[in-house]
């Protein structure tokens, strides 16, 4: 392999790990039951924040709540995924070259 070769894999290299960098710094809000519950979560998957819309803070809706906060979760967490296949779809070529 030649300089300039090397020197382009190592600039898509460092690309990719900015890329990664970016995702995982983005903050993705996940909802559920029309805005009573927001999440917002990191795209290295760490929530940052959870909102629950004092109107469904009654105590005989505990398992509404969780639901809710699941159903939430799984949106911002499909929403991580599909941003990550979208940024990262130019470098998966690269995959088998290092």
């Amino acid at each position: 392999m030649n300089q300039q070769m090397i020197n382009r894999l190592r600039k898509m290299q460092q690309e990719m790990m900015d890329a990664e960098k970016r995702l995982n710094e983005t903050i993705f809000t996940g909802s559920a039951g029309g805005g009573l519950v927001k999440l917002e979560v990191y795209g290295s998957r760490e929530i940052k924040s959870v909102n629950i819309n004092p109107e469904i803070l009654n105590p005989e809706d505990k398992e509404l709540i969780e639901d809710a906060i699941m159903a939430a979760l799984n949106d911002a967490f499909n929403q991580i995924d599909d941003e990550t296949e979208e940024v990262m779809a130019p470098y998966k070529s690269l995959t088998g070259m290092f």
